[in-house]
């Protein structure tokens, strides 16, 4: 491994090696020494404390950062660890076993070039050494040096070859984790689109037109009360209940009306003749009218305060629909309407809540229990069509028929309204009705079609393929 490469942190094996290095550098130098002491060499002293200075090198070398960081910091310490190591072959031919562990260092601290051009000098001053302490040029003598370092190298090149392989495993890892987090970060960002449309689909279905209904049916109110005629007012009695009865004004006297003369009695010429009763021509007496029994008028009010009850009604109970609608976009249940029952009951609900037009409902096939997506998707579909039919359309009947076939189901909605032109549909609601619905359809694998013509109705059906039953 070349000093030039950027420092890694090491790695369990790598600690284990370098550990071994140091531990066979320092065994070789103190078994040199000890041999020397104890076998009574000439010049035993030099030769202790040239291994005493070598091992005082080597820690220095090994602690220090410039040598692993820097190449020529690096080959000014082998240099010197060099040349304390051939003052030590002159005395000791023990310090030939100090060649492997430097066979190491040097291809560990040099560029390849320059760490074999190192590793070959080591092994000639190797076998100059011994042949000059023993005087015997055998093979072995240079055998041995030669294989050591031939086995260093393999040694060290193996292993920058695994390390190579290693550190390129681990760029790909780290590009696949990379890869990985931007596929999840993306599949996120598409399930948060996702939702958001589906949400949006859901509200159009549900509490869009729900509020559209309330709407619809608080103008029915309002126009209703609007009509209603303005209320009656007391009707006089008539000119020949009472003879000379005073004028319309004028029929029920007021407290402070002071009497007049001709208001006193009126005494007889005659005395035989009984006394006259008081004159009431001024101010005739007006008898009590018995109460007046209900005129059309009246009646046609009852009716349109009725009917305006029966609108107010419904809007409340379009109302509770959707507050339960919102309630189940935050618990984020199934549609109420399917949470008591089958969707077969759920369409017949709607069809019998509709605004406006007569809606029939009707099944054909053997009923089946679908999937909780169908029913969803079917569900809503009924709702943002009926809410066309409702809004757009002015038919007086539809029809929603449901179909179960042994391996699909479709929904089909047909209305006797003035149609439309499929290529052009209208835009009052934004055009979201018609690419909500496909969009339904199509997200379970199924088919959405839509017939219409000016003044010719509407045929909606949706078609979805069943699940293989497993």
């Amino acid at each position: 491994m070349s000093s030039a490469a950027p420092a890694r942190p090491l790695t369990p094996v790598t600690r284990v090696l370098r550990l071994c290095l140091h531990a066979l550098f320092a065994g070789l130098l103190a078994l040199a020494a000890a041999r020397a002491v104890t076998g009574s060499a000439p010049r035993a002293g030099w030769t202790a404390s040239v291994c005493a200075l070598l091992a005082a090198g080597y820690a220095a070398g090994v602690r220090a950062p410039a040598v692993g960081r820097s190449a020529r910091a690096a080959g000014v310490w082998l240099a010197g660890m060099g040349a304390v190591w051939a003052v030590l072959l002159v005395l000791s031919p023990d310090g030939l076993w100090l060649a492997f562990p430097l066979y190491f260092l040097e291809l560990h601290l040099l560029r390849l070039r320059w760490a074999l051009a190192a590793v070959a000098v080591t092994a000639c001053g190797a076998i100059g050494g011994f042949v000059a302490h023993t005087g015997a040029a055998n093979p072995g003598a240079f055998l041995g040096p030669l294989l050591g370092g031939a086995v260093a190298v393999a040694t060290v090149l193996g292993y920058q070859a695994l390390y190579r392989e290693s550190e390129r495993r681990r760029e790909l890892i780290e590009e696949l984790m990379a890869t990985r987090a931007e596929l999840a970060a993306a599949e996120r960002g598409a399930g948060i689109l996702a939702e958001r449309e589906r949400l949006a689909r859901e509200i159009h279905d549900t509490l869009a037109q729900g509020l559209s209904s309330i709407q619809l049916l608080l103008r029915a109110a309002e126009r209703t009360l609007s009509e209603d005629p303005a209320p009656t007012r007391p009707v006089p009695a008539p000119a020949d209940v009472v003879p000379g009865a005073a004028p319309t004004g004028s029929a029920i006297p007021t407290a402070s009306a002071a009497p007049t003369a001709s208001a006193a009695p009126t005494v007889s010429a005659n005395p035989a003749a009984p006394a006259a009763a008081p004159s009431t021509s001024a101010a005739p007496a007006v008898p009590a009218v018995p109460a007046t029994p209900a005129t059309p008028a009246a009646a046609v009010s009852a009716a349109s305060a009725a009917a305006a009850l029966g609108h107010i009604a419904r809007a409340r109970e379009a109302a509770q629909d959707n507050l339960a609608e919102a309630r189940r976009f935050v618990r984020a249940l199934t549609p109420p309407d399917l949470e008591h029952g089958s969707l077969a009951a759920a369409l017949e609900r709607l069809c019998s809540g509709v605004p406006g037009p007569r809606v029939r409902f009707s099944v054909s096939g053997v009923p089946r229990e679908l999937p909780t997506p169908y029913e969803v998707a079917l569900l809503r579909i009924a709702q943002s069509a009926l809410a066309n039919v409702v809004r757009h359309a002015r038919a007086g009947r539809a029809e929603i028929t449901l179909t179960f076939m042994d391996s699909s189901v479709t929904l089909d909605v047909v209305d006797d309204g003035r149609g439309f032109d499929p290529d052009r549909a209208p835009s009052g609601d934004g055009g979201f009705g018609l690419p909500a619905m496909r969009a339904r359809a199509e997200s379970l694998g199924g088919l959405f079609t839509v017939e219409s013509g000016p003044g010719q109705g509407t045929a909606v059906a949706v078609t979805l393929p069943l699940p293989l039953e497993t």
